[in-house]
């Protein structure tokens, strides 16, 4: 699944988009109008809304219809109770830090200080300057991407 899904190049422009990574800092911030928007997920480049990408974001809740929402983070859903009265909901996330992450040989995650994992080659079509002829998607590094510096992948 990728929420996020891959703007095209006039809206990456326009908007000041850019790839997202997972080491970036960036939070990807995409919407959904209901459950059912959200099973676009499981559709081939199904995607969300993309609202916007920032370092940090607060979302401030005030009376409404609903007594509550829905939202997720890293994959985790919860139910976010909404104010019932003159009171307001104030939801603010942001980049604490950042874990180590474990990947295996077909993961789609990408990252910024390795622009050699697979899914970012396509990006820098201008620049195939390569310093050797091997594939890097197959070598330590690649396996051990975000992984922890004792962790080993089997062979």
């Amino acid at each position: 699944m990728n929420p996020w899904g891959t703007p095209h190049t006039k809206k990456k422009r326009d908007r000041d988009l850019t790839p997202p990574f997972v080491d970036d800092g960036l939070l990807e911030v995409v919407g959904f109008r209901d459950a059912w928007h959200g099973l676009v997920l499981l559709a081939p480049k199904g995607h969300g809304t993309r609202l916007a990408q920032a370092h940090r974001i607060r979302f401030e809740f005030h009376k409404g219809a609903a007594d509550h929402t829905f939202m997720r983070i890293d994959g985790e859903p919860w139910k976010q109770p909404l104010p019932v009265d003159d009171d307001n909901v104030v939801v603010e996330i942001s980049h604490l830090g950042q874990v180590k992450m474990l990947a295996t040989h077909d993961c789609r995650s990408k990252s910024v200080h390795n622009p050699l994992t697979p899914a970012t080659s396509h990006l820098d079509e201008d620049n195939n300057d390569t310093d050797s002829g091997e594939d890097d998607s197959t070598g330590e590094e690649w396996r051990k991407f975000g992984a922890a510096d004792t962790f080993k992948v089997p062979d």
